[in-house]
């Protein structure tokens, strides 16, 4: 879909067998339904409840250790449907808040996302991906975007999605979810043996996951540049092989970080605002990616 240009109308703001591995310390065997079910009602080592950090925990046995193509599709449909919901926006929080949702009043809008939803699937083979989403300018509603994008991901009862949120210097996922992070992304990418659960966020939206910005943000570039960026991206990956991942980050034209972020991604997607900038500055902001990986512009407004 490169080149595309889609406008937001909306102002800025199988088989019974299934594969198994071995529990070392149990003898039970993983891919067995009763293991998680089991599991449920354990603590992990650090005492949080298993319902708490499962949806982080449940797909590695069959991705990772049965090792890659080895994936059950319906072992792991069966699990997205027992990911943990402590909470549920309403339907009225979701007005609220502009987040699309099957049902909402607003079609047009629904849509239209759907639309993007499905060139992006065209243009990634039906693969999930990594994609970060940045402003041509401030105030363009990338996060408006990337979070209705991600939801728009999430309606498939057989996908996730997860968001992160990019923006060191001015993040804004949290508060539009009403979630008070006590971690985050840069926390998990400051200490080398902080455990990727503790950092993972119900959103209040089935099968949607949100990453915080997190509580160090003096210097953003250097976080993005370290290689524990980059493993901890393509790790996110591996463990949830139907997973889509969408980075919100900083406008490009006031901070290097998308730039930094999309070469660690598959694609970059620009949001720019209706009738706010000039066709020479939102040239220059798409000229500042990799043409492979570049998918185009969402005109939002």
């Amino acid at each position: 879909m490169t080149d595309h240009k889609n406008k937001i109308d909306d102002p800025p703001k199988g088989t019974e067998a299934s594969p198994t591995a071995t529990n070392k310390s149990t003898g039970e065997t993983q891919g067995d339904e009763s293991y998680w079910l089991k599991k449920k009602n354990e603590l992990n080592g650090e005492g949080v409840p298993y319902s708490e950090w499962d949806d982080s925990r449940m797909l590695v046995p069959s991705s990772l250790e049965l090792g890659p193509g080895a994936v059950d599709r319906y072992v792991i449909s069966k699990q997205i449907v027992r990911m943990q919901e402590p909470r549920r926006l309403t339907r009225d929080d979701m007005d609220e808040r502009r987040i699309i949702y099957p049902e909402s009043k607003n079609q047009r809008m629904v849509n239209r996302f759907r639309d993007l939803r499905t060139r992006l699937l065209e243009t990634s083979g039906g693969n999930n991906f990594t994609m970060v989403v940045t402003g041509a300018s401030a105030g363009a509603g990338c996060s408006f975007v990337a979070l209705n994008l991600a939801a728009a991901f999430a309606f498939d009862q057989s996908k996730t999605a997860l968001i992160i949120d990019c923006n060191l210097r001015e993040p804004s996922l949290n508060t539009t979810l009403d979630i008070q992070p006590e971690f985050g992304l840069t926390d998990f990418l400051d200490d080398s043996d902080y455990d990727i659960a503790r950092i993972l966020y119900p959103t209040g939206i089935p099968r949607l996951r949100l990453i915080p910005a997190g509580s160090q943000r003096e210097i953003p570039a250097e976080f993005f540049t370290s290689f524990r960026m980059k493993q901890f991206l393509q790790a996110v990956r591996r463990r949830y092989p139907d997973r889509f991942i969408i980075l919100d980050t900083a406008p490009i034209t006031e901070s290097p970080d998308a730039r930094i972020l999309a070469e660690l991604c598959d694609y970059a997607m620009l949001v720019v605002p209706h009738g706010r900038v000039t066709p020479d500055l939102v040239e220059q902001a798409a000229t500042a990616f990799n043409s492979e990986k570049f998918v185009g512009a969402v005109i939002n407004g």
